[in-house]
C-alpha cells in the first residue's frame, strides 16, 4: 500500500504575487448559525435573531451577523492561506457590499497581493491576500485584505504523527 501524506498547507516559500486560490469548502449558512454566533458575541442588534423584527426591515428577514461572515471567509481560507500560520497581523479594508441571508451558501478565494520576509524573525515570511466571500448566485457578500506571518518550510511545530497501536 502506498502512502501518500495529507495536504499540510502552504508554507512562506510557496506563495506568489497575483496567484489566486479557489477554496474548496462552500457552506450553507443556517439559522441556528446565526443566532448563536450572534447570541455567543453578545450581539443585541434583532436584525439578526428576531424574524418579527427584521421583516419590517428593507430586507424582510434576518441578515447574517457581519463578524459570523468575517469568520466563516477566513476559516474558508485557512488551509490555503495560512495552515502554516505563526500570527494574523491584521484584517483590513472589511467590506459588505451585499447582505448575507439564513440559506445562502458562501464559497471564497483569496488573491495573493505581497510577499516579504520578515525583517525581525527568519523563520517566517509575511503574506498578505485579499479574500472574497460570495453567496450562491456569485453576488459578493464581503471582501478583506489579510496578512499573516507564515512559517517559512522546516520551521514551524510539526504535526505529530501519532499511529494506532496493533490491535491483538
Amino acid at each position: 500500500m502506498t502512502k501518500l501524506p495529507s495536504w499540510r498547507g502552504r508554507f512562506f516559500e510557496d506563495f506568489v504575487v497575483g496567484e489566486v486560490y479557489q477554496h474548496a469548502l462552500g457552506r450553507t449558512v443556517t439559522q441556528t448559525d446565526n443566532s448563536w454566533f450572534t447570541l455567543l458575541t453578545q450581539n443585541t442588534a434583532p436584525l439578526h435573531f428576531d424574524h418579527h423584527y427584521a421583516a419590517q426591515t428593507e430586507f424582510g428577514k434576518p441578515l447574517i451577523n457581519s463578524t459570523f461572515t468575517l469568520a466563516l471567509v477566513t476559516g474558508q481560507s485557512v488551509s490555503d492561506i495560512s495552515q502554516n500560520v505563526m500570527a494574523n497581523l491584521g484584517w483590513d479594508e472589511v467590506r459588505l457590499p451585499n447582505p448575507l441571508f439564513e440559506g445562502d451558501t458562501v464559497y471564497s478565494r483569496s488573491e495573493v497581493l505581497e510577499v516579504r520576509e520578515s525583517a525581525s524573525r527568519p523563520n517566517v515570511g509575511i503574506v498578505t491576500v485579499c479574500t472574497t466571500g460570495y453567496n450562491q448566485d456569485g453576488t459578493p457578500v464581503i471582501s478583506f485584505r489579510r496578512t499573516v506571518m507564515v512559517y517559512c518550510r522546516g520551521q514551524g511545530p510539526s504535526i505529530p504523527a501519532v499511529l494506532p497501536r496493533p490491535t491483538a
